[in-house]
């Protein structure tokens, strides 16, 4: 009864409505972001490539939160040099490309290098135009011009290369999973204040809402899957969801850049490891011993056993992160091919008409798109949490339990 009080009332005609004005209005944002020239750092739609590199720049990280035309939510960028030391301003003293600060620019949403001798390493000096090249010797790079001279752009460290600096700044990512953070203390708090003083009392406002998520992860993820110590890592199953789930429905919403958090590769892998961590702490002797020295098995097969068996535990936390993340960025770069149709019916603004045609294709594909990916923004959410779940099952699982 709970559940269907609550769903009946979520799912009325007015909060339909709303949530179409609100899937309308995101599609709206998504053809005017494009809007951005050469002169704020950014490639005009106005051939493939340009449209390309607006997608990809959407679905990426930022030092910015970009919301409209020139308007962005500036971060504090902080980065790190060996020669420098370190750097600390706001992104919006970069001008979207316009300044470079101690010998940094802001190349498309994220914070270069200026690589080169007899460019100013400190204070802020304006730069010219930041420009892409593809050529045999240095392959895909950027540079800038300053003073007629073009200095070449190095991208901040990663795990798979490192450069001459790292940036530790509040990212996109970073502030938008902050955010997330802020809002599961704001809803569990009243949720838990509203259970205290109404108890015994049919649920209201923010509780009937998430009475339906908490029973059903705790009754159909938690108990089937870790049996009865469910309760000493149900918070931990609870939290997953609710932060997956959450960060995933922000990269929904409109007027706040579009986040694609849980896409990002940095962020679902921490999230996997936590779960992997977690298993290798918690593992019960049985756990070990029917991976490592199967019961019942001939010695020469236990060896190969072993070895799949190390190798499974090891794509665990793999299959974890790429599931995640794949499926959340495929939804976006989805929905802005929807939105590229626009630019390819109209020969990318030479022709209104055509505009106009691709308009009334793509933005009820681009409507019904963003109500499937509310749909998978809730699956993944749940998919990840059940197989957490049933990786601590299985970790703590004892023989006599069999």
């Amino acid at each position: 009864m709970i559940v269907k009080h609550t769903f009946s009332n979520l799912f009325n005609w007015r909060t339909f409505s709303l949530l179409a004005i609100m899937f309308f209005g995101m599609s709206t944002v998504a053809l005017a972001s494009g809007e951005e020239g050469h002169e704020e750092g950014h490639s005009a739609i106005n051939s493939k490539e340009g449209y390309i590199d607006q997608v990809l720049h959407h679905v990426q990280n930022s030092n910015e939160i970009h919301l409209f035309g020139n308007v962005s939510i500036p971060l504090p960028v902080i980065l790190y040099s060996s020669e420098q030391g370190v750097t600390f301003a706001m992104s919006s003293a970069f001008h979207h490309g316009h300044t470079a600060v101690d010998g940094y620019v802001l190349n498309h949403g994220r914070v270069n290098r200026v690589i080169g001798e007899g460019f100013p390493r400190e204070g802020k000096v304006e730069v010219g135009h930041i420009e892409h090249h593809e050529d045999e010797e240095h392959g895909s790079h950027y540079s800038v011009e300053y003073e007629g001279k073009a200095y070449t752009l190095e991208a901040p460290s990663t795990f798979m290369e490192m450069t001459s600096f790292i940036d530790l700044s509040i990212t996109k990512n970073v502030a938008i999973m902050i955010l997330a953070v802020i809002l599961m203390f704001l809803i569990f708090g009243r949720t838990a204040k509203l259970m205290k003083d109404r108890e015994g009392m049919a649920p209201k406002g923010i509780q009937s809402l998430m009475e339906p998520f908490v029973i059903f992860i705790r009754d159909d993820v938690a108990k089937p899957f870790i049996g009865d110590k469910y309760e000493k890592y149900l918070p931990f199953i609870m939290s997953l969801f609710f932060f997956i789930m959450i960060l995933n429905l922000l990269g929904l919403m409109p007027f706040i850049g579009g986040p694609n958090v849980t896409g990002n590769a940095g962020t679902t892998l921490a999230l996997a490891l936590f779960t992997f961590i977690l298993v290798l702490v918690i593992a019960k002797r049985d756990y070990w011993a029917h991976m490592l020295w199967m019961p019942g098995v001939p010695v020469p097969v236990k060896f190969i056993l072993a070895i799949i068996e190390l190798i499974s535990l090891l794509i665990k936390p793999v299959t974890l992160f790429i599931r995640l993340g794949a499926n959340i960025t495929a939804g976006h770069i989805a929905i802005l091919a929807m939105v590229g149709l626009i630019f390819i019916f109209s020969d990318f603004g030479t022709s209104m008409a055509g505009g106009g045609v691709g308009a009334l294709i793509a933005v009820p594909f681009t409507f019904f798109m963003n109500l499937l990916e509310l749909f998978v923004a809730v699956l993944q959410a749940f998919i990840f949490a059940l197989l957490s779940a049933m990786y601590i099952g299985q970790a703590i699982e004892e023989h006599h339990e069999h």
